[in-house]
């Protein structure tokens, strides 16, 4: 009763979007072409986030805040589990991640047997490098701009099991489909046992082919491992598109879900050859559930996960890739004759969303971020990783173009 409570509460909130939304599609005059396609709709969409009217955060590729009706939910489950704990947690809401599991299955393409519920990508991902039956001298091939918790993943498991990491250097940002796939392919050995891809590198937002490279693995054998952290309830696809063996992601970037929340996805006939992360009964066995066996955990952040999917659901997941892709090109092509502007990531759909990273010659990238909070109050983050030195920008779908032209005229002022 409470859920729906929350959820008709959030219905009706959004119900006046789409009451201005019917009038603008009525009175096509009204759309505002400096503001993008639906406007009205996606004001209504930033009332329903709290959003500090005192910054402006750009910086939602760490993590997204979510929801107000995400947040009232997490407060509800909260107090629910205080009153007495160990009754709620265990005898009550524990029944509760199977409904959750096959909503986050339904908007993820799979099988509900497939996903398990945990606290971030890192703890995803972990357990399938950790997990997986590996001996020394078997190749992994990973890329050079992966995320770090995952570089040091892979070489603890260099140091400890004795295998061999490959390194792929890219050149980014990249339009160049074939290059990209050939610098992973050209790798491959008949000792390479699994390739490692990040779908959207974090530092600037490069899509990668992912599909491809995964096709040309499969070709000769070798697995495939999908860093969707950044793609999950971003892009408009499903994980069974991508080709993948193994999948992990966290949920409170793009899916708006609580601090603290991540899922792992694992073909279902690759489940049963993967060791659990943290101890379990049955550590070979084919059920997903070996990988939740984290002790004590948090629940109400768990059960308000379902909420933050209610949301998404309700925006539909083309119209957000849409409306993000246009957000970072809304900025981007603004500042694009800025003198000395340098840009990490790709105007077009198909290689670059919602992430933007741009760098001004002669300026060091945390001088930059430093600027723009301490002048403008925008947040953002410096980046200098490998070949990149650039300021990463990431709007969500509260930010307003209004937002965004403070920003331009603040990247303005810079040079």
């Amino acid at each position: 009763m409470v859920r729906r409570s929350f959820i008709r509460q959030t219905a009706s909130l959004l119900g006046i979007a789409a009451l201005h939304q019917s009038v603008a599609e009525a009175f096509p005059s009204m759309q505002s072409p400096t503001l993008g396609p639906d406007a009205d709709f996606w004001r209504q969409i930033r009332l329903a986030y709290a959003a500090s009217p005192t910054l402006i955060n750009l910086n939602n590729g760490g993590v997204s805040p979510a929801p107000r009706a995400v947040l009232e939910a997490q407060e509800h489950y909260s107090h629910l589990c205080n009153e007495a704990p160990s009754y709620y947690m265990w005898r009550i809401l524990d029944q509760d991640r199977e409904p959750l599991r096959y909503n986050l299955a339904a908007i993820a393409g799979v099988d509900p047997e497939e996903i398990a519920i945990n606290r971030n990508a890192t703890e995803a991902l972990n357990s399938v490098i950790f997990g997986l039956p590996l001996q020394a001298g078997d190749e992994v091939v990973l890329s050079k701009y992966d995320y770090p918790n995952m570089i040091n993943a892979w070489k603890q498991r260099e140091k400890r099991d004795g295998i061999k990491l490959l390194w792929v250097d890219l050149q980014l940002p990249s339009e160049n489909e074939e290059e990209m796939v050939s610098a992973f392919t050209t790798q491959f050995s008949s000792k390479t046992k699994l390739v490692h891809v990040t779908h959207i590198i974090n530092w600037c937002g490069q899509i990668l082919p992912v599909r491809k490279i995964a096709e040309a693995a499969h070709q000769v054998g070798i697995e495939v491992l999908v860093d969707g952290a950044h793609s999950f309830a971003l892009l408009d696809f499903k994980i069974p598109d991508l080709g993948a063996d193994y999948f992990g992601t966290s949920l409170h970037k793009w899916l708006s879900a609580p601090i603290g929340s991540g899922m792992l996805w694992i073909n279902k006939d690759k489940i049963g050859k993967i060791w659990p992360l943290l101890s379990n009964d049955q550590p070979q066995s084919n059920n997903i559930r070996k990988f939740e066996t984290l002790g004590t955990r948090n629940f109400p952040i768990e059960m308000a996960i379902g909420y933050a999917v209610d949301f998404y659901q309700m925006i539909g997941a083309q119209r957000k890739e849409e409306r993000l892709h246009f957000l970072k090109n809304y900025w981007m092509d603004k500042v694009s004759n800025v003198p000395g502007i340098q840009f990490f990531t790709s105007k077009k759909p198909k290689y670059g969303c919602a992430i933007g990273c741009f760098g001004i010659e002669g300026k060091k990238p945390g001088d930059i971020s430093e600027t723009l909070f301490r002048d403008w109050k925008i947040h953002t983050v410096g980046i200098e990783w490998e070949k990149i030195k650039g300021v990463r920008i990431t709007p969500n779908v509260y930010t307003t173009t209004e937002d965004l032209d403070k920003l331009v005229s603040a990247i303005k002022q810079l040079t």
